[in-house]
């Protein structure tokens, strides 16, 4: 019997929300607020990081960087079920799938190593303050960034290279608001798909790597720290480092859970909240916790408001 690849595949059918209109256009409205919070968080970081030339030092630069692959993310993925839920409708396009599969896993692969650096940042600064203009200097930073963007790069081509060739044979009914790898693989022929998993088991492993040396680096700034004499100097420190690593633990988690989980606890509405943990809720929540626990970008930010309302 012949075994169409995903490409002979014209359509795919995503998850729908509700199958009664009001309920369709709550989820609408529900991720349009979702997204335009996420937007202007996001866009006032950037916009604000790039105006004001007292921001221009590496903590910032990796913060810019990290605003951007937020609003990447988020617009790969919230825009196209926000249309679906307007408009009633499930499909989308081969090419688009694609592509959204290749963008998704991009910027969050991009994101994880780029988080990976801002921690190495922190602990350089906070442990080893001496070395800093040595260790990151503006070569070393644009370095450590465009090697996170190039890995995630390379991380989007393997996947949906391996992704797409496989052959289908369960359907076209992707079990998410999104084109999400697991979801697709459920829909591969029973041993074609192996070869994708030894792939997403690997990529695994390598942010996990990037988790516990994202900790680690936190453990000793948390020493670090508590070596400060000054009550104000912990109070600094912790409320700028809590707050990240809980959205880094959140966000790793959960996808790590999404992608490795077997099959017999699988539900749709477990994989629906596991996604919308770790794809939708980091790029709204980010620039909400950056901003609020560092008292020079919240400064700048209320600036460039005055500035622009003049």
């Amino acid at each position: 019997m012949h075994m169409p690849n995903s490409s002979s595949m014209t359509v795919f059918l995503l998850l729908e929300f509700a199958d009664t209109r009001d309920l369709q256009l709550l989820h609408f409205w529900l991720f349009l607020g979702i997204y335009l919070a996420a937007l202007l968080g996001n866009g006032l970081v950037i916009t604000t990081v790039a105006c004001d030339h007292r921001l221009h030092t590496p903590m910032y630069f990796f913060l810019l960087n990290l605003s951007l692959l937020d609003l990447g993310a988020i617009s790969t993925t919230v825009p196209k079920a926000m249309a679906n839920s307007l408009w009633d409708t499930r499909a989308i396009s081969h090419p688009g799938c694609a592509a959204q599969v290749f963008l998704f896993v991009f910027l969050i692969s991009a994101e994880l190593y780029l988080l990976t650096v801002m921690a190495y940042d922190r602990y350089v600064a906070i442990c080893k303050p001496l070395h800093y203009g040595t260790l990151l200097g503006s070569r070393a930073c644009v370095h450590m960034a465009a090697a996170a963007w190039g890995s995630g790069f390379l991380h989007a081509v393997l996947h949906t290279a391996n992704t797409f060739s496989l052959p289908l044979c369960q359907g076209n009914a992707v079990d998410q608001f999104f084109c999400e790898v697991p979801q697709i693989l459920k829909l591969s022929c029973s041993d074609a798909y192996l070869r994708e998993v030894a792939v997403l088991v690997l990529s695994v492993f390598v942010h996990f790597y990037c988790f516990v040396f994202i900790v680690l680096s936190y453990v000793q700034i948390f020493r670090a720290v508590l070596r400060i004499p000054s009550e104000q100097g912990w109070h600094k420190a912790f409320s700028t480092c809590l707050p990240h690593l809980s959205v880094v633990s959140l966000f790793i988690s959960s996808g790590m859970f999404a992608y490795l989980k077997p099959p017999s606890i699988s539900s749709p509405s477990l994989d629906l909240v596991l996604a919308v943990l770790y794809s939708v809720v980091p790029p709204a929540v980010n620039p909400l916790i950056y901003s609020m626990r560092n008292q020079d970008l919240r400064d700048s930010i209320r600036k460039l408001i005055t500035w622009t309302s003049i």
